[in-house]
């Protein structure tokens, strides 16, 4: 499994906005691509002296060749998008990770 982490700090002044085109708009778009099987928002609770909030979204895909797929064929235009409608209010930064194994509690 590959986790492709959004790292994301955005301006307080467009903060609601954005949360929702988020929820509603862009996670739901990436994860249409049909590359990724799921995805999770959380927030992040260091407080940047930059301002701002910060928030990471983890999509999950199962394996690199998908990411890559995604990265070719729909990041551009998703992207995009983001920008169009948030520019210099929103400071991104992606990783990949990849899953080398989970634990539980028992």
């Amino acid at each position: 499994m590959i986790i492709y982490n959004v790292t994301i700090n955005i301006d307080d002044t467009v903060h609601d906005q954005w949360l929702s085109w988020m929820r509603d708009k862009h996670i739901p778009e990436v994860l249409a691509t049909g590359k990724f099987v799921e995805a999770k928002m959380v927030k992040v609770l260091i407080v940047e002296e930059m301002g701002g909030t910060t928030y990471s979204i983890q999509y999950f895909a199962e394996n690199k060749q998908m990411l890559e797929r995604y990265y070719q064929e729909d990041a551009p235009k998703l992207r995009e998008e983001g920008l169009r409608l948030f520019g210099d209010k929103m400071l991104a930064f992606r990783t990949e990770l990849e899953l080398l194994h989970e634990f539980k509690r028992n």
